[in-house]
């Protein structure tokens, strides 16, 4: 997730509150099962990466760890902490709640059924699902795209600062409702009908604003044309044939594997500040617009397969990957990712993603040769006082790999 904190500050805030989720982490290297970190990965070679996440975790995070993958290798290194107050720093390729990847994943499956001929992009969604009444001029391509519309069932902030809420989220309120509730779950019909309850945003494909609605009406769709759940798909056509072992789907589970860093929330309690270890939380509540956990390992093995055509034929791989304009200076949107351009006219894939405490980037190149997979763990709360940081963590990370660019400016994540 990423803020700006410049010229529509408040605004952009209070949009990524509700369309968003924020941070925490856990990270990864070679060896899933390796307890050592290699000199490589230490950061002896690259102490210009060390340097930065060192800086980052100055800068507010708990731990960071980071993942590159470059014309010189690959390089791992991790700083700070797996809990607060210890001393031992995020367990190595350790399992993260990746929050908005989630987007890229569930949006290659749908591209995948494209391809079988079961789904059509430019067909109505509502010839899938029939059931919920969806507005007809609304294609699967514009749930892809966030150009559909749909209020978003996490609240809405509008151009005039209206804010209209969804369902209790842990961002723009005093986020006690969400901790004493972070257990309940949610059906995903039941989050379509909440957004489908309030008036749309904009016509049908007449606009662009990040909905988490349309990846949870990609979900039943991908369930209605197949009679098999999200999880068993993504299992039979991602996480199987790319050997994804350390990423899980986990519906309404709030457990999360071992070994996996530690994600926080501060929030007020009859006028007294306190900080929960929200690390186990139902995440229904985001369903598959947020909810899968993963490793910054395999969430460089998906990125770099699903851009270097492993995942998708050629045609469907550029319509994913071709820009729509979302109003934010130098980043577009494709389906299911954000097409960035840098200072120097190059462009980056990515999409990050934030689960309250937990947050994880994911950058490539579009040919999916370099990669940058980041997970950060930190304190999170309602106010989103880590937004800055985490912007300027982006920027950062960015220029060392990328040459520059935009960090996201506005990208919400959950």
């Amino acid at each position: 997730m990423s803020i700006t904190l410049s010229g529509q500050d408040k605004s952009t805030l209070r949009t990524a509150a509700y369309g968003a989720v924020s941070l925490m982490a856990a990270a990864g290297v070679a060896t899933a099962d390796s307890t050592t970190v290699p000199g490589a990965a230490a950061g002896q070679d690259r102490p210009e990466l060390q340097k930065t996440i060192e800086e980052m975790v100055d800068s507010g995070f708990v731990g960071v760890s980071l993942r590159v993958h470059d014309e010189r290798g690959e390089w791992v290194g991790s700083a700070g902490a797996a809990e607060l107050g210890g001393t031992a720093k995020p367990p190595i390729n350790g399992h993260v709640r990746i929050g908005s990847n989630t987007k890229t994943f569930t949006a290659t499956l749908v591209l995948q059924l494209v391809a079988e001929g079961k789904v059509g992009l430019d067909v109505p969604a509502a010839d899938y699902l029939p059931e919920f009444g969806l507005d007809r001029r609304i294609t699967v391509r514009m749930l892809l795209q966030h150009t559909s519309g749909v209020f978003n069932f996490s609240g809405e902030v509008y151009d005039d600062g209206t804010v209209v809420p969804g369902i209790p989220i842990p961002y723009g309120t005093t986020g006690q409702e969400w901790v004493d509730n972070r257990f309940k779950s949610y059906r995903p019909q039941e989050l379509v009908e909440l957004a489908l309850s309030k008036p749309a945003r904009f016509e049908p494909g007449t606009g662009w604003s990040y909905s988490n609605t349309n990846y949870v009406v990609a979900r039943l769709l991908i369930e209605k044309v197949t009679g098999r759940t999200y999880a068993e798909e993504m299992q039979r056509l991602i996480l199987g044939p790319l050997g994804l072992s350390g990423t899980v789907v986990p519906d309404a589970s709030p457990e999360i594997p071992e070994p996996h860093a530690h994600a926080y929330y501060r929030y007020e309690d009859a006028g007294e500040q306190k900080t929960v270890d929200i690390t186990r939380q139902n995440p229904s509540w985001i369903s598959t617009s947020g909810d899968m956990i993963s490793t910054t390992q395999d969430l460089h093995t998906f990125i770099s397969a699903l851009l270097g055509g492993r995942l998708l034929p050629a045609p469907l791989l550029a319509e994913m990957c071709t820009p729509h304009p979302t109003g934010i200076p130098n980043m577009d949107y494709g389906l299911g990712v954000f097409v960035l351009t840098t200072d120097d006219g190059g462009t980056v894939i990515s999409h990050n993603g934030a689960a309250v405490g937990h947050a994880a980037l994911m950058y490539s190149t579009p040919d999916g040769r370099k990669t940058l997979t980041a997970a950060l763990n930190c304190v999170d709360d309602a106010d989103l006082s880590i937004a800055a940081a985490f912007q300027n963590a982006q920027q950062r990370l960015l220029n060392e790999v990328f040459g520059g660019g935009q960090a996201d400016p506005a990208q919400p994540t959950d």
